[in-house]
């Protein structure tokens, strides 16, 4: 496993980064497909023994239920200084609505760091835009939240990048802590982050963490392929659906590469993304072990300048899809 610095902080973490959506109980929370915990730990222990250090979750997941599974592995296999925790508020969870009130804020957090058990997280990210609380009054409830200990960090995840400037000017300008990550929808086949949120990313020295790298599964088989999840994955559909034609030309391109290279398509693909100016650790979801360790495989893999523009050239426009 490689390891780099977090933006402008001083946290070191893995080059690939393990999204815990996965892990949760089935019964809890809208995806029948979670790992109830005795498979979660299974996956968390053998992450952690193959070098990842940093682990994504969020208040909403599973109702609350993957918290509660990360964290009590964490604590049996990892000491505390040794990883890097990230969670998220925004949506409903528990007694909580859905938004960035003072009061969701300060509650949500409460009810991570229990759920974790934990004393802090490392890394509070909102997980969307609030379009029904002023920002400011979101900005100085995330700052309270680091002064008091209970994160060391705050990040962001999908949005319009002038949203994102304005909020960082607005941190700036009160001395509020400021958002050192951006976790946005960015890999091979959506691409729509390049035209300005990583320019700004870049420019503020704000690391990147793209979520769906392998865009839920489409970037790892043949094209058209389908799983039962695929076909019961209806944020999928509404991501991809509409450009299923011009994303197979780049699917093709990466099948090609990747028989060439003797890789898998999943290790291509995240090669690709690792070797874009100001990604920090793109978030990968596994269910099984050894897709696990075909994934962290990828962290060693590098390709040519000609294998990067073989691959980006087909590329067409798309709409803008993953937030508000």
């Amino acid at each position: 496993m490689q390891y780099n610095t977090l933006g402008k902080t001083d946290l070191k973490v893995s080059r690939l980064c393990l999204g815990c959506m996965t892990f949760g109980e089935p019964d809890r929370g809208n995806h029948a497909w979670t790992l109830p915990e005795e498979s979660s730990r299974l996956i968390i222990k053998h992450a952690i023994d193959g070098g990842i250090n940093f682990f994504d979750t969020a208040n909403s997941y599973s109702d609350g239920s993957s918290e509660e599974i990360v964290g009590r592995a964490l604590r049996d296999f990892a000491r505390r200084d040794e990883v890097v925790v990230a969670t998220k508020v925004y949506y409903p969870s528990g007694d909580l609505t859905e938004g960035l009130s003072r009061a969701q804020i300060l509650k949500s957090i409460d009810a991570s760091l229990s759920r974790l058990n934990m004393d802090y997280v490392d890394l509070l990210q909102i997980h969307r835009w609030d379009y029904n609380t002023p920002i400011e009054e979101t900005l100085e409830a995330l700052n309270d939240v680091v002064k008091a200990g209970k994160a060391r960090y705050i990040g962001a995840s999908s949005m319009h990048a002038t949203q994102f400037a304005d909020a960082l000017e607005l941190q700036k300008k009160e001395g509020w802590a400021r958002f050192v990550t951006m976790q946005d929808h960015y890999n091979l086949i959506y691409r729509e982050e390049e035209r300005e949120m990583l320019p700004l990313c870049y420019q503020e020295g704000v690391a990147v963490i793209p979520w769906s790298p392998l865009a839920r599964g489409r970037l790892t088989r043949p094209w058209g392929e389908t799983t039962a999840r695929l076909v019961s994955d209806e944020v999928g559909k509404k991501l991809y659906d509409e450009t299923q034609e011009s994303d197979a030309r780049i699917a093709e391109r990466l099948a090609a590469i990747a028989e060439d290279i003797g890789a898998t398509r999943a290790q291509v693909a995240l090669a690709w993304l690792l070797s874009k100016r100001g990604v920090a650790a793109p978030i990968i979801g596994t269910s099984r072990e050894e897709q696990l360790d075909e994934l962290l495989n990828a962290v060693d893999l590098t390709l040519t300048p000609d294998q990067i523009a073989e691959l980006e050239t087909p590329y067409q426009a798309h709409p803008v899809v993953g937030f508000k």
